[in-house]
């Protein structure tokens, strides 16, 4: 490591996420855990369980209240979102080409192709960790994973919500039913993969297990860092804007603590739904 990131005394960490990121993903976990409930309540609305939970929840018209609601929160933090990368573009002076194929961008390139040859390989033991950077292949996958689900899920979904406005646009009719299926199993779909998948990628993988703070707490150590993504670490070394992200300063008991509670909740809930989904696809879902 090099000498100005010894610990002299102390732990360094460093910010992987800022405030506001961390801000907005909290606001996609609330978002998604509701849109999650309510709609497989509605979906799975023959099973007596979904049934049961949606009285607990105060009837159907409070669950598709509680839906469009979370339905709101979603397009909220997606422009948000959106503000936040040109804001930090324009900060940064950065170019379109370095925030398309720089090192820390989150664009999917043919590296991440090798990463996920190599990842394959490791978990079957033949061959060593690969060397991830800032963002891994599933990461990149994740993240593209909204844009695609606002556009595809929000559009039939504002098409569901305001059935009169669209077709009065020129929408045929059975749009609507169209759009009622797209909604229905693109929703699904995207339950099934974030309860499962994603889950074991954040959270699940040996070296995380139980869970990855970091996205609650926006820091982590430095020689986790460097052993985790040790291309990242190379960053810190060479680049102001990322050297300027190291402290000494450790994210506070509070907030660690306030994390995992919250983090461990939104995890049981997922894990319940696709119980709960399972049974109902298995024994009840025509």
């Amino acid at each position: 490591m090099n000498n100005e990131f010894q610990y002299n005394g102390g732990k360094k960490y460093y910010e992987r996420f800022d405030a506001y990121s961390r801000f907005l993903h909290i606001l996609v976990i609330i978002s998604f855990l509701t849109l999650a409930i309510t709609g497989m309540v509605i979906k799975f609305s023959d099973s007596s369980v979904f049934q049961t939970l949606s009285d607990i929840m105060g009837g159907y018209e409070v669950t598709g209240a509680l839906h469009r609601f979370a339905a709101v929160i979603t397009f909220t933090y997606f422009f948000l979102h959106i503000g936040y990368l040109i804001r930090k573009r324009r900060k940064r002076k950065s170019s379109f080409k370095e925030m398309l194929t720089g090192e820390s961008s989150i664009v999917p390139n043919k590296n991440d192709w090798y990463e996920f040859k190599a990842t394959m390989k490791w978990f079957l033991g033949k061959g060593p960790r690969p060397v991830y950077g800032r963002w891994t292949y599933w990461e990149k996958f994740d993240y593209f994973a909204v844009f695609w689900g606002v556009a595809i899920i929000g559009s039939s979904g504002l098409i569901l919500w305001f059935p009169e406005f669209f077709t009065q646009l020129g929408i045929p009719g059975e749009m609507i039913n169209i759009a009622t299926i797209i909604h229905s199993d693109e929703a699904l779909l995207a339950t099934g993969f974030i309860f499962t998948i994603h889950f074991f990628n954040t959270h699940f993988r040996p070296d995380k297990f139980p869970m990855d703070t970091v996205i609650f707490t926006g820091k982590v150590e430095l020689e986790e860092l460097k052993e985790d993504r040790a291309r990242e670490f190379e960053l810190i070394e060479t680049d102001e804007r990322y050297k300027e992200r190291v402290s000494n300063v450790a994210p506070s008991t509070f907030l660690i603590r306030a994390a995992k509670i919250f983090g461990f909740t939104a995890l049981t809930i997922g894990i319940l739904i696709i119980i709960l989904i399972l049974y109902s696809m298995i024994f009840v879902y025509q």
